[in-house]
């Protein structure tokens, strides 16, 4: 079995958490941002240095490939994506581009043999924490195999013109030109000229730190749901309309989101996630009664069937009067559970068991830009502990030899691609 260099591991990612470095431990690195661009550019001089060819394209996905000894073998690619949340840490996504140039650094530095070309890839504004929305950039590339329920938030002309949160003017297409990173369209992730993608990234979850597992054979990603609740009521003074006439929309929500939790928590299943993570409220003045609230509920789990049931759950809630307020429920997106490459998917277990890496098999609950190239191509995951289960902030940390142990298995299941 083959060893990543836990050195080499460690100087990556002290040296990547420089670029947007926020100050507090953690990272600011908006896609295509200066930050960004600094990142790319250390990328480049690592893969160049070990004879890797460089590639762009027209999205600015960039490509670094070791040729293998069979120039008409398909590619295997390893990768993620360098872009973060606001004050998110130094792991979430690079971690996979890390990975996957130690992969090649290691191929590079002991000679492994092997026949397919290697890539390590930087996917582009996979958080959409600037330019929404997420996994935008693996949505136009994967677009033709996406399915058509997932197609209509990813069209390229609507992406272009996706809109800055934080100025409202800039927007994506316009930060491309000016990246100096818009390359060739021929250059993307395709079937025909790649084989496989593996993907590695933090758990982002508790789970393996509390089984004392180093890393996690990843058999698929959630499916999920996301429905909008609105409340209609009325506004009036906060200090002289009597309680009993009120038609407070924020209590009516408050009322809801509470059914939503008792009637959920009976269906009795541990794996079932739900989340309401935004909430608008109207007119938002301390002295009026609300008359608008709306929220969003998140819901995730393996079984289309158990889906169904909360969604009956979700629906029902429109049938009622909520404090005097009437609701609506509307349907926002959904996704159907992805499930990896079974072929991948072994050579990863075979490798973690292989070189002795204290593994288990575990789902993954977020989304990644592997779950939309799997539509394409072959496709599986590989997940490192994360401290805490903490992701998309700034104490987010995974140790080197957590990390490093990560970058073992995938090599090693990579390389059982390449035999295959």
């Amino acid at each position: 079995m083959n060893t990543c260099s836990l050195e080499r591991m460690t100087d990556k990612i002290k040296t990547f958490s420089q670029f947007g470095d926020a100050g507090h431990g953690g990272i600011t690195r908006y896609t295509l941002s200066p930050e960004d661009i600094m990142a790319r550019k250390e990328f480049v001089k690592r893969m160049e240095a070990i004879g890797a060819v460089i590639e762009v394209d027209d999205v600015a996905n960039m490509y670094a490939t070791l040729p293998g000894t069979d120039p008409d073998a398909k590619r295997i690619v390893m990768g993620s994506h360098t872009d973060s949340v606001k004050n998110g840490g130094n792991y979430d996504g690079i971690l996979g581009v890390l990975s996957a140039m130690e992969v090649l650094e290691t191929v590079a530095a002991e000679g492994i043999e092997h026949k397919h070309p290697l890539t390590a890839m930087i996917w582009t504004n996979e958080e959409g924490s600037l330019y929404p929305p997420a996994m935008m950039v693996s949505g136009i590339v994967c677009w033709d195999w996406l399915p058509e329920a997932i197609k209509g938030k990813f069209k390229y002309d609507d992406m272009m013109v996706s809109k800055s949160v934080l100025d409202g003017e800039d927007t994506f297409g316009a930060a491309l030109d000016r990246s100096g990173y818009k390359g060739d369209k021929k250059f993307r992730l395709n079937p025909d000229t790649y084989k496989s993608m593996f993907e590695i990234h933090i758990e982002q979850g508790p789970i393996l730190e509390d089984a004392g597992k180093d890393v996690g054979v990843v058999d698929c990603v959630l499916g999920m749901f996301n429905y909008r609740f609105r409340f209609y009521g009325q506004t009036v003074h906060a200090g002289t309309f009597p309680m009993p006439k009120r038609q407070d929309a924020l209590f009516a929500a408050s009322q809801t989101i509470c059914h939503l939790h008792q009637e959920i928590d009976k269906l009795g299943y541990p794996e079932l996630v739900y989340t309401t993570g935004e909430i608008v409220c109207h007119p938002n003045v301390h002295t009026c009664v609300p008359d608008y609230v709306d929220f969003c509920i998140d819901v995730r789990h393996e079984d289309p069937k158990v889906l169904d049931q909360v969604l009956a759950i979700v629906k029902g809630c429109a049938e009622k009067e909520w404090a005097g307020c009437r609701c609506e429920v509307e349907k926002m997106w959904n996704r159907d559970t992805v499930y990896w490459d079974k072929t991948l998917f072994s050579y990863v277990k075979e490798a973690a068991e292989e070189t002795g890496v204290s593994h288990m098999v575990l789902h993954s609950g977020a989304g990644h830009d592997a779950q939309f190239a799997a539509y394409m191509l072959p496709s599986t995951m590989i997940f490192v502990q994360s401290k805490d289960g903490l992701s998309h902030c700034e104490p987010e940390y995974s140790t080197p030899e957590h990390c490093t142990s990560g970058a073992t298995v995938l090599l090693n299941a990579v390389l059982k691609a390449d035999k295959e």
